[in-house]
């Protein structure tokens, strides 16, 4: 214990001396998460829409204000032929067209039944499908209130109906707030976790204090734990203002113990930070630690489920995901943070990250050369 408390007090000395180092770990996770749940929406608003207006009728005025109301779609272009429309679409100034026939009205009131056309610019093809829903429910609104209209109730057959009541658990407004901001928090403590960890033994090796270090009776184990212990710490706190900033900027408050989501990362930092300084053991400089922990950064964060549902994506990439602990730690962070899990909800995840912080830390010290 005496070895590792002298090695920790070299390492918060490093640590507190490099001030631009300290206020970026400390500042730049919060204005992160102030900025990017702002950004990662996952509503699709300002869908541009161009509209050909064949029929200049009451109903096709109406459809096309329904349109406008919705607050999804901008109008971009009013034309008259479908070649003029289209236009829009190859210079990015429209991603949907409507087409509106002729005889709409008169087809609609007399014959019951009218189709309309429509294009979609499927190059961004979640926008896409997204604005070819909305616009699809609008008009089948329009339709619903058109038959309203035209058919008297007398005439409407007396059939047994089903009514539905439905309930938001857990996200009762349908905040994506509350959705996105547990999983940004959990991705900007896996950043200070790793990549701080794995410049640490690096640099060492860099300005060749490494060499000291090695001739020094410092057992391996002594010498990992106290590269680690100070940026758990670090990230703990990380951890704790991001918590802060949640509830003051969002309104979010874990529903679960708060004492068990602060154990979860206890052990995840352990196992993050053991990922990182293993990769420091493999590395001779900084440049490589870096482009080698981004690599494996991209890859934790695209395959986390935090943009991308883990159930939707293919067999292999599921079977990638369970030794990805980024998707463990947003997983435990909504199911806590949102859902208020226990302690017995979270235990397959907690004792997979707790094999991951053997098996790291483990390869770590075993891969850490110490020659003397």
């Amino acid at each position: 214990m005496r070895t590792i408390k002298f090695l920790l007090q070299k390492e918060f000395r490093q640590i507190f001396r490099n001030r631009a180092i300290l206020a970026m770990v400390m500042v730049m996770p919060v204005m992160q998460l102030l900025i990017l749940p702002l950004a990662a929406n996952y509503e699709v608003k300002n869908v541009n829409i161009a509209v050909i207006d064949n029929d200049h009728s009451s109903y096709s005025q109406k459809l096309i204000s329904k349109i406008t109301a919705s607050g999804y779609f901008k109008l971009t272009g009013y034309d008259f032929s479908f070649k003029e429309a289209f236009k829009l679409i190859e210079s990015d100034k429209a991603d949907l067209i409507l087409e509106i026939p002729h005889g709409f009205e008169r087809n609609l009131v007399r014959e019951d039944e009218q189709k309309l056309f429509i294009a979609v610019n499927a190059i961004n093809g979640t926008k896409a499908n997204l604005g070819g829903v909305y616009l699809t429910g609008i008009i089948k609104n329009f339709n619903a209130d058109v038959r309203v209209q035209l058919v008297q109730p007398g005439k409407f057959n007396q059939q047994p109906t089903i009514t539905i009541a439905s309930s938001n658990w857990f996200n009762p407004y349908l905040n994506y707030h509350v959705f996105m901001v547990p999983g940004i928090l959990a991705i900007l403590v896996t950043m200070i976790g790793g990549f701080l960890t794995a410049l640490n033994i690096v640099k060492e090796k860099e300005v060749g204090t490494i060499e000291q270090i090695n001739v020094t009776p410092i057992k391996k184990h002594h010498f990992i734990l106290g590269k680690l212990i100070p940026f758990w710490i670090l990230g703990n706190v990380v951890f704790t203002l991001g918590l802060i900033v949640s509830w003051l900027i969002y309104g979010i408050t874990p529903l679960g113990n708060i004492l068990l989501l602060y154990a979860f990362i206890a052990v995840y930092l352990l196992a993050i930070s053991g990922f990182g300084l293993l990769i420091s053991t493999f590395c001779d400089t900084q440049q490589q630690a870096m482009f080698v922990m981004f690599f494996f950064m991209m890859v934790f964060i695209l395959m986390g489920g935090l943009f991308t549902s883990i159930d939707s994506m293919p067999d292999w990439a599921k079977f990638v995901t369970k030794f990805n602990p980024v998707a463990y730690l947003i997983d435990v962070m909504r199911m806590i943070v949102l859902k208020g899990s226990g302690f017995k909800d979270i235990a397959k995840q907690l004792g997979t990250i707790g094999l991951f912080a053997v098996v790291l830390n483990s390869w770590a010290i075993i891969n850490y050369k110490k020659t003397s």
